[in-house]
């Protein structure tokens, strides 16, 4: 019993310390130098080093086709996947989809989450 109790804890702390790791994985490319590029999986420090000195020299990154058409060595293909892994850029950063890549689903929209009838902040009667 104990040992299943401490297995069972020892999971749940694995599962914590990787979901913390994964959130602070975040960096944003126009704010971030070199040594924080090169936490995002995928970015090493001759790619890091491409995207500080671009920005240097034309400016913040608009979006995620402007990162990509800028640094050499980056495609759209591999925007997505640094994203992925925790990139930012800009203020929405998205990307049109690449050739050959699968649709991602929408976010859904308040009218979809919400049940019908419900939650329309409107008091309702039942008779008795």
């Amino acid at each position: 019993m104990i040992k299943q109790t401490l297995l069972a804890l020892a999971w749940c702390l694995g599962l914590s310390i990787a979901l913390a790791g994964s959130a602070l994985a975040a960096v944003d490319v126009n704010s971030a130098d070199e040594a924080a590029l090169t936490t995002v999986k995928g970015i090493g420090p001759a790619m890091a080093r491409r995207i500080v000195e671009e920005r240097g020299k034309q400016g913040a990154f608009k979006d995620a086709s402007d990162l990509a058409e800028r640094v050499k060595g980056l495609g759209p293909k591999s925007v997505v996947r640094l994203q992925g892994e925790g990139l930012n850029i800009g203020k929405s950063g998205a990307l049109p989809a690449a050739r050959g890549a699968k649709p991602t689903a929408a976010a859904p929209t308040a009218a979809a989450v919400a049940p019908a009838g419900k939650g329309s902040g409107k008091a309702t009667r039942t008779a008795h």
